[in-house]
């Protein structure tokens, strides 16, 4: 594609350089740079992809995306204001537009964004149709499924994926959609054809100022459907939500459990088999069962019901997805063993997941709740102490133990954590090593009890340092399980 034709729709600033170049590549990371390619410059909160000019002419850049004056013979430069959101509409143009030519399906939320698209990808392939998915735990183009290094991938990388979604023949793609892809200009020129809010809890709040500002980014999504919007009406954030985009020629649908809305739970039971509920929809009502427990498995059903119902799937198809389903890897996920207990894997990190997952766990315990729990280092403070709060209050005994502490000291973090917690009551236990934190845990219940242990969910490792080693709480589990009963 020639470079004039890929920058269409830009405000240029200014062009060194012929614009008639024949570009084979686009790239914003130095290191994939091959020959014909578009170099981004963006300047990122690490580095600035300016310092690399250099490096990507030396592995055959011809052309380059840039803020700052730059001139080297024989190279082009379209100068730009913002070239990390200007980005998005050249990765667009380049790949000819995919989001327009099947349909993008766009949740976004503090919880629930894995579980929602992978119930959409179980259902829509029952009906099937073909889905492509990307979010927290993976990326499936339709053919080809690779593991996820972020929740929402940068502009060209997230078209490029589009692009192959298309070539494989996907009619969907269920998408979850981050707080940092909206601020940070990823998914700007996608279509989605619809947007689903979850709900919105204290999180990401070393990224953004406040949780307003959270809640902005978040609201970005609505403004970019073309054929419904879904809101939890029960969810202050979502309420906010609601009244400022009611009236825009989009539909707004609403869900939920209290408040009155377009797609309702009745009767709900929940225990350690699953849900059951009677779904009230705008023209039908039917009984619904899901075999994951949990009030957020409701919530999270009825939003997928909602997408459902707009994209004219049969409620006999959606009624037997969930009926069937095997739920999500390290999600409210059961580590079997043959002890009478309940170990219990869930990959809740923030306030609101972890009071949701530890009273789920007190419906169906007969004995104990007793959980482990940490939070990651080089994130969001704030929420240490309302996370030991937590744990302590719905956990008969929990144990405090690391996360991915990073870069930060790990005896450090649980000390914000205990900051939280109520020194009169002693049934708190801090233990820095987590594989030691789990065994002990496990080793203390006794039938009839339940181990619930969070944070990490479908993760393989533990990130010490900026070194990530491999660590799985099922494998830790299942490992310490077996040895109990040699």
């Amino acid at each position: 594609m020639l470079l004039r034709d890929m920058i269409k729709g830009l405000d240029v600033v200014s062009v060194v350089g012929d614009l008639d170049v024949e570009i084979e590549d686009f790239q914003y990371d130095s290191r994939k740079v091959s020959e014909g390619t578009l170099f981004v410059c963006v300047k990122g909160f690490v580095s600035d992809g300016h310092k690399y000019i250099n490096s990507a002419i030396e592995k055959g850049a011809k052309a380059f995306l840039v803020e700052d004056d730059v001139f080297v013979e024989g190279c082009t430069f379209v100068r730009v204001d913002n070239s990390r959101r200007d980005m998005a509409k050249v990765a667009d143009n380049f790949y000819s537009h995919p989001s327009t030519k099947f349909d993008v399906l766009g949740v976004t939320g503090t919880n629930g964004k894995t579980s929602i698209t992978t119930f959409l990808n179980e259902i829509l392939s029952r009906a099937q149709k073909r889905v492509g998915l990307i979010g927290t735990i993976k990326i499936f183009d339709g053919i080809h499924e690779v593991t996820s290094s972020s929740t929402t991938p940068e502009s060209v990388d997230l078209q490029h994926i589009f692009d192959s979604m298309l070539n494989n023949k996907c009619d969907y793609c269920a998408m979850e959609v981050s707080s940092h892809s909206l601020a940070l200009n990823r998914v700007d020129e996608t279509k989605f054809k619809l947007g689903i809010f979850t709900n919105l809890t204290p999180d990401h709040l070393d990224f953004h100022k406040d949780l307003e500002d959270y809640r902005q980014a978040k609201e970005k999504l609505f403004y970019m459907t073309t054929g419904a919007n879904i809101i939890n009406i029960d969810d202050e954030g979502g309420q906010k939500i609601y009244e400022n985009i009611k009236d825009l020629d989009t539909p707004c649908y609403t869900y939920g459990i209290e408040n009155q809305a377009d797609f309702m739970a009745k009767d709900i039971k929940s225990d350690s088999d699953g849900v059951s509920y009677r779904l009230i929809t705008p023209t039908y009502e039917e009984v619904i069962f899901v075999p994951v427990p949990g009030m957020f498995t409701v919530y999270n059903t009825l939003a997928v019901i909602a997408a459902c119902y707009n994209l004219d799937i049969e409620k006999s198809v959606y009624k037997e997805g969930l009926r069937v389903t095997k739920g999500v890897s390290g999600r409210f996920e059961t580590v079997p063993n043959d002890r009478g207990m309940s170990v219990i894997v869930d990959y809740a990190h923030t306030p609101d997941a972890l009071e949701n997952v530890l009273k789920t766990s007190e419906e169906f315990a007969k004995g104990k709740v007793i959980s482990v729990f940490g939070c990651g280092g080089d994130r969001d403070s704030e929420k240490r102490p309302l996370m030991g709060k937590i744990g302590q209050k719905y956990s008969d005994v929990c144990f405090i133990t690391s996360d991915n502490p990073r870069t930060e000291d790990p005896n450090a973090i649980l000390e914000d954590i205990v900051k939280g917690i109520d020194k009169n009551v002693d049934n708190y236990n801090v233990v820095v090593d987590r594989k030691d934190a789990i065994e002990k845990a496990i080793a203390m219940a006794k039938e009839g009890d339940v181990v619930i242990i969070t944070g990490k969910g479908h993760e393989d490792y533990q990130i010490i340092g900026t070194t990530k080693h491999h660590f799985d709480d099922k494998e830790v589990a299942r490992d310490f399980l077996d040895s109990l009963d040699r």
